[in-house]
């Protein structure tokens, strides 16, 4: 049997295949941030045949504050269980695992869309997208990671298998690890285990939401791509604090520049990044982007450079890509 459809425990967390139908936002889900049959349908195309391992939900804001774009689903209050319930129904019958990826925006979201001024650890603006932002104070940040914890638990309620924290792309989490954007003086910046205090307490607060069997993802920004940003050393440092924290799986692609920066091409552009969190921690490792090929995905599993491989832009082009993927590595 090929690697990529061979089973793998993470955790609590038994997946059936290495394939991972990664986040990616559809802008599907109307201006309540509810979940729909829209919805329901994309997945349930892209995860039909139990050939795909895990599907993580796209990005879903915790708080209005945090969102990050018109259409996103929400996870900020209770009315959207019962829709998030049949969602994750529609997954797991094909044989699939499911996961909700929960974000705040920070400065990466758009004053009109959220009616107020966006907010960041520094009021420094974002490389990517969005106004300039205002430095959260630390009551805000208190109620932050509350929001986090309380959307990790709906996450659980709605019948999820396990939860995703969103630290990456340029959003509120990765803009505090990276030294670009966070230049905070108090407890929340500096040095690293400053920059990921907040990271901390979120996981933490979604621990005390779900409990400790259920299990919690971290998609992890490794590289930002920009001069002033994070280094290797302090991902793999990270890396190993949020293990030892009781994440199960990290899962890795890119930070401030992006999920696809200038000038990195080719299946698997994140690799070195994936590698070097790999080697440092004993929890399995996601490496998406730029996988288009099943042999490609293949040869990424067999060289040690993950332990998944996330397919999205093929995916998301091909709902069959699973199934094509199986009969070709037969």
């Amino acid at each position: 049997m090929s690697l990529l459809f061979q089973p793998i425990q993470a955790g609590p967390l038994e997946l059936p295949s290495r394939l991972v139908m990664p986040p990616m936002a559809t802008a599907k889900a109307g201006t309540a941030g509810l979940a729909g049959p829209e919805l329901y349908r994309h997945y349930e195309e892209r995860t039909q045949g139990g050939h795909v391992g895990l599907a993580v939900i796209e990005h879903s804001y915790v708080l209005p504050s945090g969102k990050a774009a018109d259409g996103q689903l929400s996870v900020a209050d209770d009315s959207v269980v019962e829709p998030l319930r049949a969602l994750a129904a529609v997954i797991q019958k094909s044989g699939a695992r499911t996961v909700m990826q929960i974000s705040h925006a920070g400065s990466a979201a758009n004053a009109e869309v959220i009616g107020e001024t966006p907010v960041g650890p520094s009021a420094i603006q974002n490389p990517r997208r969005g106004d300039m932002p205002r430095a959260l104070e630390k009551r805000e940040i208190a109620d932050i990671v509350e929001a986090f914890g309380r959307a990790g638990g709906r996450v659980k309620a709605a019948g999820f298998d396990g939860v995703e924290i969103h630290s990456a792309h340029s959003y509120l989490l990765n803009e505090f690890l990276s030294p670009y954007t966070n230049r905070r003086t108090d407890a929340y910046g500096g040095s690293l285990s400053g920059r990921i205090r907040l990271h901390l307490e979120v996981i933490e607060a979604v621990r005390g939401a779900v409990g400790r069997d259920f299990p919690v993802l971290l998609r992890l920004g490794a590289g930002d791509y920009i001069e002033g940003g994070t280094d290797i050393d302090d991902i793999r440092a990270a890396a190993r604090a949020f293990a030892a924290a009781g994440v199960c799986i990290l899962d890795i692609t890119g930070g401030l520049m992006g999920y696809n920066p200038p000038g990195l091409t080719g299946p698997g552009y994140f690799a070195p990044l994936s590698e070097a969190v790999k080697s440092a921690v004993s929890i399995p490792v996601i490496l998406t982007g730029g996988v288009t090929e099943p042999e490609e995905a293949e040869c990424l599993l067999s060289d040690g450079k993950a332990d998944l491989i996330g397919v999205g832009r093929a995916l998301l082009q091909d709902p069959y890509w699973p199934q094509k993927a199986r009969e070709r590595l037969a």
